[in-house]
């Protein structure tokens, strides 16, 4: 065996190297947020990283009300949904949501960059958002990072 082997190795499921990881969102800009939040979720800051594989971080977001909108996307943005029935269809802007449940307009944003298939469903449920500087998920042990410092 006088030749070098190229052989692409995979990470699966059982040798996947899985870290939590703690987000302060206060004061970050929505999209920005959410576009490096779903590569943290996918795994595509990992060099092992395999498109076909849930090889991603578990992400604890906390502060999730005080995120930041530019523009008048406050007040002229619409999330759109449908009933089913005629006559169904419900609008609102993230003003309301921000009001009501906050957590929610990250989680829309994150899910809208992750893949839309049976990996990106199960990508996303590791995604934990909490309203506020407090979360219950301190056994985990997050390592907390700075957005800004990625790429």
């Amino acid at each position: 065996m006088d030749q070098i082997s190229y052989k692409t190795t995979y990470v699966n499921k059982a040798t996947a190297k899985k870290a939590w990881v703690l987000v302060d969102a206060e004061n970050e800009v929505l999209g920005r947020l959410a576009s490096k939040v779903a590569k943290l979720l996918r795994g595509k800051y990992k060099p092992s990283f395999t498109p076909f594989v849930d090889c991603g971080d578990n992400v604890i977001i906390i502060n999730a009300e005080k995120i930041v909108l530019t523009g008048n996307k406050l007040s002229d943005k619409l999330y759109t949904r449908h009933s089913g029935y005629p006559g169904g269809q419900r609008q609102v802007t993230p003003e309301y949501v921000l009001a009501t449940h906050p957590e929610r307009v990250i989680e829309h944003a994150v899910k809208g960059m992750l893949p839309k298939n049976r990996l990106g469903r199960a990508i996303v449920k590791n995604l934990h958002l909490f309203v506020g500087a407090e979360h219950d998920m301190t056994a985990q042990k997050p390592e907390k990072i700075d957005l800004n410092s990625l790429k």
